[in-house]
This record gives structure tokens, C-alpha cells and sequence, in this order.
């Protein structure tokens, strides 16, 4: 089913660069989607839906029937925003062609406007194969989630000029090679700052700059659902986590004390309505 006329589109977001800051959450469900949908630009069904939903320790278990299902679901709540959908790991990074076959199921089976990777110059070759073949690709450079274990865990990125050139390197690939923007996640401030300068495409911090085209975080994150760990880049706007709590407490002491169903929530209650007989 096509969007309407107002729906923000790859192209749109190609053309914020340096323009009206971009807004990124990410979102896993219909429900949530169509919260957001209005208030963001891009709603990312992120490969972080393995921690936040599944209680995974990583996001290296997540499959790509996972990320298809619930790209799907958000694409239903979705009549504004661009949805992107990331590509989990081990799909793409065996070749360009596999690479080809995964995001051309995700954008077929979801409906979904892009796919994301991870990856610097070493995906280069696979994002240009993609995008030379209508298949829309984000990138995302500095800190690589599905790579945690190569980098020793969730560090920061770009300390030191080494690893700053190399970061700023990646970025400019995968740039030449057509992604329409990136994510820079859990990157030093100046490097993110360097790398939005550098590139023609949009940047997209998470744990960056303020001074990248736009930022994300993760919905729950934010509203205080998935509280597990709260990372210093993240700032709670509600407690939603809490006011479940509050709730359930509530109900369960309702239910232990018969107070819960009332007459009001039954049906044929002795002070209801009578039942016709006969």
C-alpha cells in the first residue's frame, strides 16, 4: 500500500543534510509505531530489539526472520515516518549477493523504505552492490553493535588519531558507496563532529555530536521500559517502567481481594441487569 503524499521518504531524508535536525527512535511493534509515527522522521526496527524484547545479552542471535516480522508490524503503524529496517548479523557480510538477497526479502516482505548495516570500508563493495540495485542502505560507523565482541565489548570509539582516521575513513566510504545516510554510534564527540563535516550524507549520532544531522535512541530507552542499563548518551523522559509496576501492584492486590471484577465489569451481576428468561 503506498504512503501518503506527506510521507518522509529516503530521498527527503538524503536532502536534510545540514538542514532541520533528523529524528530517529526505534520502534518494534504497531502499537509503538503508531505513537511515534507522527513526532519522528525515520522509525529504525533495530537489531537492539534482541535486548530490549527478547532479553538477549547481544544483538548477535537476532535472525532475519525476527527483523522481517517485526519490520513488518511497524510498517503497519507507520503512515509518516521512513521505516528502516536493520539487517541482522551474518546476513550480509558473507558477500554483496547475500547481502542482495537479505535486503531484498526485508524491503519485500516488510514494505519497509531502506535497510541498515554496519560496516566501514570493508562493506563498501556490498553497499554500493545494494544501492546500485534499488535497495536503499543506511550505514553506521564508530561503535558496531553486532562487532562487540571483536572491539571487547560496548567502548567508546575514536580515541586516539588512529582510530579516529579510521572511523572518519569508514565514513566516507560507505558514503561514496551510496548510503543514503549513517548512524554514528558511541563515537568521541570531535571525531562525529569531523565525520559530519567530511560527508555528503546525512549523520545520524547516537552517543556523538549534537552536531550530526539528527540523532536516535532507543524508544525504551528513553521512556524508561527497558531498564536493565541506562548508557550515559541517554536521556529519560519518562517512567513508563514504573507506572506498569504501579499498575500490576494494583491490580494484583485488587484481584487478592475480591475487589476485582465489580459488578460493573460483570455480566448478569445479581445488582445488574436481570437476564430475560425463556
Amino acid at each position: 500500500m503506498a504512503k501518503p503524499k506527506n510521507a518522509v521518504t529516503v530521498p527527503d531524508i538524503a536532502a536534510r543534510k545540514g538542514g532541520t535536525p533528523i529524528v530517529c527512535l526505534t520502534a518494534y511493534t504497531t502499537p509503538m509505531a503508531r505513537l511515534l509515527d507522527p513526532h519522528v522522521d525515520i522509525l529504525l526496527v533495530g537489531d537492539s530489539l534482541g535486548m530490549v524484547l527478547y532479553g538477549l545479552e547481544s544483538t548477535l542471535p537476532v535472525t532475519l526472520d525476527m527483523m522481517v516480522n517485526h519490520g513488518a508490524a511497524v510498517v503497519r503503524g507507520a503512515d509518516h515516518a521512513c521505516v528502516t529496517v536493520d539487517l541482522p548479523f551474518a546476513a550480509y557480510q558473507v558477500s554483496p549477493a547475500a547481502a542482495y538477497r537479505a535486503g531484498a526479502r526485508v524491503l519485500a516482505e516488510t514494505g519497509c523504505d531502506a535497510v541498515k548495516l554496519e560496516g566501514g570500508v570493508e562493506m563498501a563493495e556490498t553497499i554500493r552492490f545494494l544501492t546500485q540495485r534499488s535497495i536503499p542502505v543506511m550505514g553506521h560507523v564508530g561503535l558496531k553493535p553486532q562487532s562487540v565482541r571483536a572491539m571487547g565489548g560496548y567502548t567508546v570509539q575514536g580515541r586516539g588519531d588512529k582510530a579516529a582516521r579510521k572511523i572518519i575513513a569508514d565514513a566516507k566510504a560507505i558514503a561514496e558507496a551510496g548510503a543514503f545516510s549513517m548512524v554514528v554510534e558511541g563515537t568521541m564527540e570531535p571525531v562525529a563532529r569531523a565525520i559530519t563535516a567530511a560527508i555528503d550524507v546525512p549523520t545520524i549520532g547516537i552517543g556523538a555530536s549534537v552536531a550530526c544531522d539528527g540523532q536516535v535512541l532507543v524508544t525504551d530507552d528513553i521512556i524508561g521500559l527497558f531498564t536493565e542499563f541506562t548508557p550515559r548518551f541517554v536521556k529519560r523522559y519518562a517512567d513508563i517502567g514504573s507506572d506498569i509496576e504501579q499498575a500490576v501492584r494494583a491490580f494484583a492486590e485488587d484481584v487478592r481481594a475480591r475487589s476485582f471484577p465489580g459488578d460493573e465489569h460483570c455480566f448478569g451481576s445479581k445488582r445488574g441487569p436481570k437476564l430475560i428468561s425463556g
